[in-house]
């Protein structure tokens, strides 16, 4: 008998002024001591979700985000929150992986409040680890996924919009990367195969993407909250995080092995490059060139890079790009294709994307 697994946080709120229900959200678990680890670069918003917290009646300990998730920084901040039943992370990706480790093995709850919408982590149980020099290190897996994930959409409008059209990236990626997960009979974040739900999801979410993408990223650039910004942030965080952990990943995200190891990309964000992943994957897939033009197109609308040049700021050399390729494969879920996988493919794909995006 074969078992499938899909998972759900316990609880998603989002909206203009969701971080006013933190306080209430936390209340509702029987929580009486919140370790808040927020980035310091949104201090504002952080004094709003420290007085929701306080005004359920909770005591709040406030611990600054370090800048890197590695092991070192996670041992430290777990020390200082010694006593919460909740960890509380608000900010980036990097202060949610950071939450999620601080929890780990503790018995306390765990509530993600996003403060940009740059990537699909905050629902999902993954917590991914860097190296000093932000080269992927490796991933862990929490016990299960987080308790409640909060989204404020006002936060997420006035941040840089950079951010944004990371996560249209990140999310963009999953109609592809699911489908070829299924296709290969491959497993998900669970170890079992996915449901076909993690598929519905994905494209889903790639449907909202093309319709609204372009309509939210010019609110956001006004800082707007309006219903397609609300709809792609959606689209962003919380369908493509419950499509990517239940149904699986490919290409896409097996590229940033190679990408993170090249020092022209340490200031790339995640969804920036999981763009040009997702490229590289249609090009693998042998789909049309039309197909490879509209999303490339699209994908280039709203600001992400459609090369490894756009991507790297410059040429990229045969014997780097030759590395990227090599640890690519080296990736856990590369598997996840429904055809044999070598450099000399990936490379070949590489080429043609860069190629489509030179001759554009």
């Amino acid at each position: 008998m074969t078992v499938r697994i899909f998972g759900f946080p316990g609880r998603y709120v989002q909206g203009a002024g969701a971080l006013g229900v933190l306080g209430e959200t936390a209340a509702h678990f029987g929580c009486s001591h919140a370790a808040l680890i927020a980035d310091p670069i949104v201090a504002e918003a952080v004094q709003r979700a420290e007085a929701s917290l306080s005004e359920a009646g909770l005591q709040v300990s406030r611990l600054d985000s370090p800048p890197e998730c590695t092991v070192a920084a996670a041992d430290a901040l777990r020390a200082q929150a010694d006593g919460a039943d909740l960890v509380v992370g608000f900010g980036g990706g990097k202060t949610i992986d950071l939450s999620k480790a601080v929890s780990a093995g503790r018995a306390c709850r765990l509530i993600i409040a996003p403060s940009i919408a740059s990537n699909d982590s905050p629902t999902s149980r993954l917590i991914v680890f860097y190296d000093d020099t932000h080269k992927l290190s490796h991933v862990e897996l929490l016990d299960r996924n987080p308790d409640a994930v909060l989204v404020d959409t006002t936060v997420v409008a006035a941040a840089p919009k950079r951010f944004l059209a990371a996560g249209i990236g990140d999310a963009f990626s999953k109609r592809y990367e699911v489908a070829q997960a299924i296709s290969a009979g491959g497993k998900n974040f669970f170890g079992t195969p996915s449901l076909r739900t993690a598929l519905v999801l994905a494209e889903a979410a790639h449907a909202v993407l093309l319709e609204h993408g372009r309509a939210a990223m010019a609110a956001a650039h006004q800082g707007a909250v309006n219903e397609e910004l609300e709809l792609v942030v959606e689209a962003a965080v919380l369908l493509s995080g419950l499509a990517f952990e239940s149904g699986g990943l490919s290409i896409a995200h097996a590229l940033l092995r190679g990408l993170t190891a090249l020092p022209q990309c340490s200031g790339s964000l995640h969804g920036e490059m999981v763009a040009y992943g997702t490229l590289v994957q249609i090009a693998a897939e042998e789909r049309s060139k039309s197909e490879l033009a509209e999303m490339g197109g699209f994908l280039s609308d709203v600001s992400l890079p459609v090369s490894l040049p756009e991507l790297a700021h410059g040429a990229v050399g045969a014997n780097e790009r030759e590395m990227v390729a090599e640890l690519t494969l080296a990736a856990p879920y590369i598997g996840n294709f429904d055809r044999p996988l070598d450099a000399k493919r990936i490379l070949s794909a590489m080429d043609t994307v860069d190629e489509w995006a030179e001759g554009r």
